[in-house]
């Protein structure tokens, strides 16, 4: 369903130069509306300082969660279908476009761990569990990379899992896990010890046992409390493992739904630092004029914004595959590879025409700059998610063994 928005103010403008927008109901946009006034007057002003300071603005996540923005009553359609991906994505481009630690916090639940439910609980399990994610009464965070396994999870996970009657001893240790110190559970993937296979449990952050450290001297994504976690002789009851996780195929089914929420990220990153740029360049003046009416300036510009069209382009498109049932590795792979290559080249751009003042937190570039980083490395680096559409092209695997 589209909207004619020929009469009505675009969210997005420029940034979403070939109206990608007009994909979206008029229900649609106004949920999206209503989160765009909240990120501008309420969490735009704290976000330098919190960045600076490495903190979460906590005071911002209660009114977040009460936006309803996960599955909104008003975009509910028959019998209580879902949110459609279209919206979604854009819930994420819109967050993002404005921090990515905010994106990354939101995400983590309505993406990470509400996927961990919907793919690896049992329908008893889900049915318990998810109008609880929906809501946030139940917040959890998705605890698969360890210390010395990022890239090679599936091979390296080294966290054990040991079945004693109706429980289960986990031991072993999760690092960038983001938001664990205030989720009531981590969902967290280990080895069973018999089968060597991949299982998934709900984790209570408090249980004897489970230890969190926040992780310090970050240089992205600052505000974002990420957290090494150890796990001690954990006790699990079996009713809460997740009953449809039995092998890293079924964490797989779970990474190709999640790695589309990414490139969402990625994209609206760029977004975000190219409106930044923008309003920068028209700005600023020298040698008596704005910087924006140079050549040279002028062209970055016209990258930066080619940049962000075909990210945009290419995860709505994504989405619409994804909202029809296709779900294919290597279509969430080059995604997320695409559109953090040219979030990269885009931030850099942006740094650059800023100038000197690129480098300070008052023009939000240098979040930007920062923060994509890390948005570069996490579910999945370039090589990884470049080595599985390789994968697919060729019929051969490039892997190490």
């Amino acid at each position: 369903m589209t909207v004619d928005t020929e009469n009505q103010t675009r969210l997005y403008g420029v940034c979403d130069y070939y109206d990608a927008e007009s994909l979206l109901t008029a229900g649609e946009r106004r949920v999206l509306g209503r989160l765009r006034s909240f990120l501008d007057e309420k969490a735009r002003p704290l976000l330098a300082d919190y960045w600076e300071r490495g903190e979460f603005p906590d005071e911002l996540a209660g009114p977040l969660i009460g936006l309803d923005l996960m599955e909104p009553a008003e975009l509910r359609g028959p019998e209580g279908s879902p949110a459609r991906g279209i919206y979604q994505g854009f819930r994420i481009f819109e967050l993002a476009r404005t921090d990515a630690s905010l994106a990354t916090f939101y995400t983590a639940q309505a993406g990470l761990f509400r996927t961990a439910i919907r793919v690896g609980a049992s329908a008893e399990q889900q049915a318990e569990w998810m109008p609880k994610v929906i809501d946030f009464s139940l917040k959890g965070v998705f605890s698969l990379t360890e210390p010395d396994s990022g890239s090679d999870i599936a091979g390296g996970l080294s966290t054990t899992a040991r079945r004693e009657g109706d429980a289960w001893i986990l031991d072993g240790a999760k690092r960038w896990i983001g938001g664990a110190a205030t989720a009531d559970v981590l969902a967290v993937f280990a080895r069973d010890t018999a089968d060597g296979q991949v299982k998934a449990f709900l984790v209570d952050r408090d249980a004897a046992g489970v230890t969190l450290e926040k992780i310090h001297r970050k240089t992205a994504l600052r505000m974002m409390q990420n957290a090494h976690i150890t796990l001690d002789g954990v006790r699990v009851p079996e009713s809460m493992r997740l009953h449809n996780v039995d092998s890293f195929r079924d964490v797989a089914a779970m990474l190709r739904a999640m790695r589309s929420d990414v490139a969402w990220i990625a994209t609206g990153i760029q977004a975000g630092a190219f409106e930044a740029a923008l309003r920068y360049v028209t700005e600023r003046k020298q040698f008596g004029r704005p910087v924006g009416s140079f050549q040279l300036v002028q062209e970055k510009l016209a990258r930066m914004l080619g940049n962000v069209t075909s990210s945009l382009s290419l995860v709505v498109r994504l989405t619409e595959q994804q909202d029809k049932g296709i779900y294919r590795d290597q279509d969430s792979a080059l995604a997320k590879m695409q559109t953090s290559l040219l979030m990269r080249e885009t931030v850099a751009l942006a740094r650059e025409v800023v100038g000197g003042n690129g480098i300070t937190l008052d023009t939000d570039v240098a979040r930007f700059h920062a923060d994509a980083e890390a948005v570069y490395s996490y579910e999945g680096t370039h090589e990884i998610n470049a080595l599985i559409v390789g994968r697919a092209l060729t019929g051969e695997s490039a892997f190490t063994r």
